[in-house]
C-alpha cells in the first residue's frame, strides 16, 4: 500500500472544527414503500418528500431531511454479504433517555428485532437493522460532566448491558 505523503505532515491546523456535526444519510434500499413503513411506522421520522417510487426523504422535527432512501441503483436489490466493506452502521443521536426509551417502546410494539443494547457510559444505545440489513444504532448521551474518566482525566468508555426494563421505566416517570 502506497504511504500517503499526509502521514508525517504536522497536525498543528489539521483539526477539524469542533462545531462539525455529520449531516444526513441517503441510502440504497431493495423495496422502497418497505423501507418506508420501517423509517416511519417503525421509528417514527416524519416523510418530508418523495420521488415517485424511485426516492423519499424522512427527517426529525421538520428539518429537510436525515435520511434519504431510493432505489436508483438497488430496486429489489441484495443486502451487502457478511465479511464485505461498507457501512456497519449509523447513528441517530435523541435528545434524552426518554426519547431513547420511546423508540425502545415503538421497536417492541412493532416486534422489531434489536441486535442489543448497550450501555457506553457516555451513552446508551440501541443496535438494530433496517429491512436491507443497514445497521442502525439509535442513542442518547449522558451529560459530558457524568462521562467515565480514569484517574488522568481520559475518557474511559466502556460496554456493558443497558437495562431495557429500567430504560423503559422512565415513560412511567415522565
Amino acid at each position: 500500500m502506497k504511504e500517503s505523503s499526509f502521514a508525517n505532515s504536522p497536525t498543528k491546523d489539521a483539526a477539524i472544527d469542533p462545531r462539525t456535526t455529520i449531516g444526513h444519510i441517503h441510502l440504497k434500499v431493495s423495496d422502497l414503500d418497505r423501507s418506508l413503513w420501517f423509517y416511519h411506522e417503525v421509528l417514527g421520522f416524519e416523510i418530508t418528500g418523495r420521488m415517485g417510487d424511485q426516492a423519499a426523504f424522512l427527517s426529525a422535527g421538520g428539518y429537510h431531511h436525515h435520511i434519504g432512501l431510493n432505489t436508483w441503483e438497488s430496486k429489489d436489490g441484495s443486502p451487502a454479504p457478511q465479511g464485505s466493506t461498507g457501512l456497519y452502521h449509523f447513528a441517530v443521536l435523541v435528545p434524552d433517555r426518554q426519547a431513547l426509551a420511546r423508540i425502545l417502546k415503538r421497536l417492541l410494539n412493532h416486534k422489531w428485532f434489536i441486535d442489543g443494547a448497550s450501555d457506553h457510559g457516555v451513552s446508551e444505545a440501541l443496535y438494530l437493522r433496517d429491512p436491507d440489513e443497514n445497521g442502525i444504532e439509535i442513542y442518547c448521551d449522558r451529560p459530558r460532566d457524568q462521562w467515565p474518566r480514569d484517574v488522568e482525566g481520559n475518557l474511559a468508555m466502556y460496554t456493558s448491558a443497558l437495562d431495557l426494563e429500567k430504560l423503559l421505566g422512565v415513560l412511567e416517570e415522565g
